[in-house]
């Protein structure tokens, strides 16, 4: 949800609308024109029309991008026993595959705030960085050395559970902050983009259109670090929430254990891994995304 109240959007269990949209009063006169325009209602009719064409997420991109600000964006589903699959995303900037989206790929999606909260709590909504980034999240390696340089400063997703353990995904990067407008406007559109987010996947489902990357089999999650190197699978799930931004202290509460026991196993986890820092800890993270599957000396 957005941390702002008047301007979240989520939807019951039943799949029906449980919160209204952002009043429009809450939008600038300029916002407000761009979304009460002849043409913005008729974009929305041509999304309608496009459900069935393989490139409905293009389109789709494209008009956003007529009343709300972003330099990168992507399409996936993330599950809960499989890295997520990506139907499509913006090209980097020589016009080809983003490396740095790779690295996320491989493993790095599992630090991901965004992918933590769809698993924790998948449900329909509409959510930005400032709600779903643990606390110490721009103190980490995996911010410095993967977010900060792939998205920058701020990112929004739109969220659509679609069963089996799966969440459908919009994101938005920006090199900005997303301004109130921004905000509220996203949340005012959130209902209906949802709505044809989820008539997408039904077609999709339903084998009447092929728009998945081809080259992306469905793979099991990765560890962080190949093998266990004798981490316990507590200790594992206190890397990853180490890693990804948490403190002792919100690492304590999500696991629903006292401080002095995830002081203990990072104790531990520094003893078995042969480190003495969080950035220690990361550089061998990074080794064992370039090694693959093999032993870290």
């Amino acid at each position: 949800m957005i941390g702002n109240a008047n301007v979240g959007y989520v939807v019951s269990a039943a799949g029906e609308p449980a919160a209204k949209p952002a009043p429009t009063h809450l939008l600038t006169t300029d916002m407000t024109l761009k979304i009460d325009s002849p043409l913005w209602h008729r974009n929305v009719g041509a999304l309608i029309d496009a459900l069935e064409k393989p490139n409905f997420w293009k389109i789709l991109v494209r008009y956003l991008s007529d009343i709300v600000r972003f330099d990168s964006w992507v399409v996936l589903c993330f599950h809960v026993a499989s890295r997520p699959d990506v139907y499509v995303e913006s090209p980097g900037l020589d016009g080809g595959e983003d490396e740095l989206f790779r690295d996320y790929l491989d493993g790095f999606y599992l630090l991901d705030p965004f992918y933590l909260a769809c698993i924790e709590d998948p449900r329909a909504c509409l959510q930005r960085l400032d709600d779903v980034a643990p606390d110490n999240f721009e103190a980490e390696e995996y911010y410095q050395r993967y977010f900060r340089l792939n998205v920058v400063k701020d990112e929004v997703q739109f969220n659509l559970p679609v069963g089996s353990g799966k969440v459908l995904a919009l994101s938005l990067g920006a090199t900005h902050r997303f301004t109130p407008d921004e905000m509220a406007v996203m949340s005012t559109i959130a209902p209906w983009l949802l709505a044809l987010m989820r008539q997408r996947f039904r077609i999709v489902e339903a084998g009447e259109d092929q728009f998945q990357r081809e080259g992306l089999p469905d793979e099991p999650v990765l560890p962080l670090l190949p093998g266990t190197h004798g981490l316990t699978k507590r200790e594992m799930e206190v890397m990853h929430l180490m890693l990804s931004g948490s403190s002792s202290k919100s690492i304590a509460i999500k696991l629903r254990v006292s401080p002095e026991t995830v002081k203990a196993h990072r104790r531990h986890i520094y003893l078995k891994l042969g480190v003495k820092s969080h950035p220690e800890l990361f550089a061998i993270l990074l080794k064992s995304r370039e090694l693959g599957s093999g032993p870290v000396e």
